[in-house]
């Protein structure tokens, strides 16, 4: 498990910790209240969702409860939310992902938080799975920044392997309530029962998650999942309710929550 485990100074295990983030600026959800339980904030970048002064406030509000903000890059895609796939050339997918988070960069810096990691969203998280061409415009995106801000991505996904070749940091992430294929993909949202929707089974998948590792998937075999961050989606039904529930049986289970280094 990557998560980190945390020890008292007389050497005793006390438990794991690990980072819940969700996605919000979107305008839909009670952002508010999800920046009371998560410790990361994939803030929507424009092009799927978000007015920049919707963008902004969340950036406000991400400073004041002390969560790590990070750019939710997109399809220009508003009309779908982000969840149609768009066969754009390399190079101009490329220029997507710099001018978005150009401009998260400049809301955050103005109530003086940092953009610290990306994740894509929607389609474009999902196509550059496997993608490749697109994955690579993504990567070369963060390349030309610099190359210090981590790519937030599915745990053991071709994309992430990629990623860490080229020289970037990269994130794990694991997915609270979405139901995963058998090859550890997430199953489509146009299929039944992607989205799980019972607040006590998504908490205990989550611990289930960090303190084993693994997850079952919707064939019932199980698959091993090493991930550093659990996203909880903020814009479903119930998404607090389910915020909340995976967060107090986190603490139950002795696994603090925490956005890491």
């Amino acid at each position: 498990m990557t998560s980190n485990t945390v020890r008292v100074a007389a050497g005793q295990e006390v438990g794991r910790s690990v980072d819940l983030n969700a996605d919000l600026g979107e305008g839909v959800g009670d952002d508010e209240a999800m920046l009371a339980i998560v410790t990361s904030a994939n803030v929507a970048c424009g092009f799927h969702a978000g007015t920049p002064a919707e963008l902004r406030a969340t950036c406000r509000g991400a400073a004041v409860s002390g969560v790590r903000v990070g750019a939710q890059v997109s399809y220009p895609d508003r009309s779908g939310f982000g969840r149609r796939f768009m066969d754009i050339a390399p190079a101009e997918l490329t220029a997507d992902i710099l001018y978005q988070i150009g401009a998260l960069q400049g809301l955050a810096r103005s109530v003086g938080v940092e953009v610290t990691y990306v994740k894509p969203h929607g389609a474009l998280y999902n196509s550059i799975v496997h993608h490749t061409r697109q994955a690579d415009a993504v990567i070369d995106a963060l390349r030309e920044l610099g190359a210090t801000l981590p790519l937030m991505g599915l745990a053991g996904s071709p994309v992430l392997h990629r990623a860490r070749d080229a020289g970037l940091p990269v994130i794990a992430e694991a997915f609270a309530d979405r139901a995963y294929t058998p090859d550890a993909t997430l199953v489509p949202r146009t299929e039944p029962g992607a989205v799980l929707t019972d607040s006590r089974e998504i908490a205990q998948r989550v611990v289930r998650l960090v303190s084993e590792g693994t997850v079952v998937a919707v064939d019932g075999s199980v698959l091993r999942v090493d991930a550093e961050s659990i996203c909880l989606h903020g814009d479903t039904p119930g998404a607090v309710g389910h915020a909340r529930e995976v967060r107090e049986a986190l603490r139950l289970a002795g696994i603090r929550v925490s956005a890491g280094s």
